[in-house]
């Protein structure tokens, strides 16, 4: 494939965002499927395009490879289908919006793991902006506490702290001269997340109309922008990663408050507001500092 430039690269990683952000407006069209069959049909149809895409872009040896890799593969493997299946069960448990603004704390979330984990320094900004983000948070959920799942927010919250995990993991990994390639790693987790929910899926309600809607999740919101992801990981630094990947949860409100009349209540735009302006102003510093 072709070397991305800086600009090509921005430019495909907001269009990444984009992708990923329709979760919350497509689930809202379902029919008849739930809970973990939603997230067992677009783990499995994610599994189908990464046995395709993979193989086109690295050659079959992909797969020879794989198991030759050290146990951070498999233990980021486990993170990807944590946070595959807690995302799509929280969506349907909980507003978008709610769900969206919590995976916002990931990267904050990733600096304290990488800290107690493996000695990481935290700068001053990052444990201000981990306080605010906090912050945020509380205040989005305490005041609807009354009106939301429990369930729903401790599941909601497993999606960013596997993504810490496995970020902490892929971080150690490097450290010690074992890069972790994360598209194969993401294969992985769709194989997991597929064999875990299949049983508590059955027996299938899914309609014809809901299978498409499911395969497009699977294909468009996942397997391509999560390898797009990975390409673009290589060309932008993390701080732009970063504020880049908070496009998602801005797309993806306005999405579902579009598409799907999911209006976000004041308390989410407050506290997202809070938690957003956190990562900001973390990101932009740390960019200044590395310039």
């Amino acid at each position: 494939m072709p070397k991305l430039t800086h600009s090509r690269a921005v430019f495909l990683m907001v269009a990444v965002t984009l992708m990923w952000s329709i979760a919350g407006v497509v689930t809202r069209h379902l029919e008849h499927a739930r809970s973990f069959e939603v997230t067992f049909w677009r783990s499995f149809f994610t599994l189908v395009a990464l046995l395709i895409i993979l193989p086109t872009l690295q050659g079959r040896a992909v797969f020879t490879s794989m198991r030759h890799s050290g146990r951070a593969l498999w233990i980021s493997g486990v993170c990807w289908s944590v946070m595959f299946t807690a995302f799509m069960v929280a969506i349907m448990l909980m507003p978008v919006a709610n769900v969206l603004v919590t995976m916002a704390v990931g990267p904050l979330l990733t600096a304290l793991f990488a800290r107690v984990f493996i000695g990481h320094h935290i700068a001053p900004r990052t444990w201000v902006a981990i306080a605010v983000a906090g912050l945020g948070i509380a205040w989005m959920y305490g005041s609807q506490m009354a009106g939301l799942p429990i369930v729903g927010t401790l599941v909601a919250l497993c999606v960013p702290v596997a993504a810490a995990i496995n970020w902490t993991v892929v971080q150690h990994s490097q450290r010690h001269g074992h890069a972790v390639d994360l598209v194969p790693a993401v294969l992985v987790g769709a194989v997991i997340s597929v064999v875990a929910t299949l049983p508590v899926a059955l027996p299938f309600q899914a309609s014809w109309h809901d299978l498409g809607l499911l395969a497009l999740l699977g294909v468009v919101q996942l397997a391509i922008p999560c390898v797009l992801a990975v390409r673009c990981g290589r060309v932008l630094k993390a701080p732009e990663m970063a504020l880049l990947g908070l496009l998602e949860v801005i797309f993806g409100i306005l999405l579902a408050w579009l598409g799907a009349g999911e209006r976000p209540a004041a308390a989410v735009l407050t506290g997202g507001a809070l938690v957003i302006g956190a990562l900001v102003f973390n990101e932009l510093l740390g960019w200044k500092e590395q310039k």
